[in-house]
């Protein structure tokens, strides 16, 4: 009977501390913002979280945001320093209408370079990245060298752009334009459930 008894305590006995190292492990994890890699490269559930809820907002509080992913303030503002610092979160920003400001014309232009050695390639990026009307470039597959994303007023004005600016780039052989006729989906937020959680 009494071996029964101390058999039964000494069973009970590990589960209790293991549960209780469970749960002083997630109050550890809380109170330093530590994080585990299991779910991705290097981040956790509550990372995951805050990225999505700052995709959603990024005019979030600390106070709103812990709220919203189930930690206190001072870890949660201390993973969004973390995000920040390894280049996660790479800036906050306003979204525009960009027909309410005037730039009713969203173009598609696939640009043919000359050459495409390195030393060429390289002064059209530069000047391709001092445009402010082109918004987004890509390098791309297939037939041309890039893709640029290029807002306007009008179609006028994108023409004298055109003829003006673009076609005086170096190394620019050609370009290949689309029109936007109406965006189905824009400024969407990043996928994250790839990265568990």
């Amino acid at each position: 009977m009494h071996t029964k008894e101390r058999n039964a305590r000494s069973g009970g006995a590990p589960r209790r501390r293991s549960s209780v190292r469970a749960a002083l492990g997630a109050r550890a994890v809380e109170a330093t913002g530590a994080h585990d890699d299991a779910h991705g490269p290097g981040l956790d559930r509550y990372d995951i979280a805050i990225l999505a809820e700052l995709q959603r907002d990024a005019r979030l509080s600390n106070a709103e945001l812990a709220s919203r992913i189930g930690l206190s303030a001072a870890p949660t503002w201390r993973r969004v320093k973390w995000l920040e610092q390894q280049r996660y979160i790479t800036g906050y920003h306003a979204e525009l209408d960009r027909r309410r400001i005037g730039l009713g014309v969203l173009a598609f232009v696939r640009v043919d370079a000359e050459r495409n050695n390195a030393a060429a390639t390289r002064a059209l990026e530069e000047a391709i990245r001092a445009l402010p009307e082109v918004v987004a470039c890509h390098y791309i597959s297939g037939a041309g060298t890039f893709e640029l994303h290029v807002v306007v007023t009008d179609l006028d004005a994108y023409s004298r752009w055109a003829r003006e600016v673009l076609f005086k780039l170096p190394n620019v052989k050609d370009i290949h334009t689309s029109f936007s006729l109406g965006e189905v989906k824009s400024g969407a937020a990043l996928p994250l459930s790839h990265l568990g959680g």
